[in-house]
């Protein structure tokens, strides 16, 4: 990847427009046959990659959308390629400490925890790694693969890991029960060709950032959010495809978040359980002071997970 004349650059996220963009060559964009979705389902084609710092601050917005309209969509991840490595220098990032701040800034902006210091300390040479790892993943078990990729964003954006490193990505897989030889075999293998596939796959949707999303159905109606934006835009993108769609009730209760979804933010409390985003860390910290939850502190906030007994 040379972009050394382009102004674009992968790691630097534009808070105002929920981007991770990346430089496309219009030019050359494959043919590339696009699985038609279930028919009783809603599609979503979700562009995505591991250390993107969007799609961090999405989410929120992510898992409340599965909650309430789980049923009738099916998102279907795919990588994205957001650093194949540093063979460029734009937008006034030429080296993996440039991006130390702006994870800071973007940390603040997104109201997520992200900290930057892991380009100080162990910086990634390339997103490609750990995208390929999530495509073996997903050979093994599609549940398990969301499982691993969420846990490989905590690392990165809350633990200072480099993800692109075998070792941390074992930690990740052994976390949510993914058979570990079968996953290096996978990733050497099977995963390289599958990670290609959706890099083309992204040149023929056109995608020129992160996150973007397609929401589409078998009649070819087709919604786009590009970016991160607020949960009514997601919500919008679906009805306005499938009107008829109502969305599901789930319980709010922190019991059932937390036996859902084993680790959330300030933030995502606050998106999933309706609690005021003023008000949902105290509630967070008065679990962990009765010994119900554990807290991951860093210098831009935190997560909570279930107390481990």
């Amino acid at each position: 990847m040379n972009e050394q004349t382009s102004n674009v650059n992968p790691l630097l996220c534009d808070p105002k427009t929920g981007v991770c963009e990346v430089t496309t060559d219009e030019t050359k964009a494959p043919a590339v046959k696009k699985e038609q979705p279930n028919k009783n389902k809603l599609k979503v084609v979700y562009f995505t990659d591991p250390i993107c710092s969007s799609c961090w601050g999405i989410e929120p917005q992510l898992r409340k959308l599965k909650l309430e309209y789980g049923e009738d969509i099916e998102i279907e991840y795919r990588m994205g390629g957001l650093l194949p490595d540093w063979s460029y220098n734009s937008g006034g990032i030429s080296k993996p400490s440039d991006v130390a701040h702006h994870w800071d800034e973007v940390s603040a902006y997104y109201d997520m925890p992200i900290d930057g210091d892991v380009w100080l300390e162990d910086p990634l040479d390339s997103s490609f790694p750990p995208s390929i790892a999530f495509k073996a993943a997903q050979l093994q078990d599609q549940d398990k693969a969301l499982l691993f990729l969420r846990e490989l964003r905590e690392m990165v954006f809350l633990k200072k890991k480099n993800i692109a490193k075998w070792e941390h990505m074992v930690t990740a897989a052994k976390n949510v029960g993914l058979d570990v030889d079968l996953l290096k075999a996978d990733y050497e293998g099977k995963a390289k060709v599958l990670f290609e596939e959706d890099l083309k796959l992204a040149r023929a949707y056109r995608v020129r950032g992160f996150p973007t999303m397609y929401f589409e159905d078998n009649s070819g109606k087709q919604e786009i959010v590009y970016g991160s934006k607020a949960y009514a835009f997601y919500e919008m993108a679906i009805l306005k495809i499938q009107p008829e769609i109502s969305k599901s009730e789930y319980a709010k209760d922190w019991e059932t978040l937390f036996a859902k979804y084993n680790s959330l933010t300030a933030r995502e409390f606050s998106e999933l359980s309706g609690t005021p985003r003023s008000q949902s860390e105290q509630l967070l910290n008065d679990l962990v002071k009765r010994e119900k939850l554990d807290k991951i502190a860093t210098k831009n906030g935190a997560m909570w997970t279930i107390k481990k007994i």
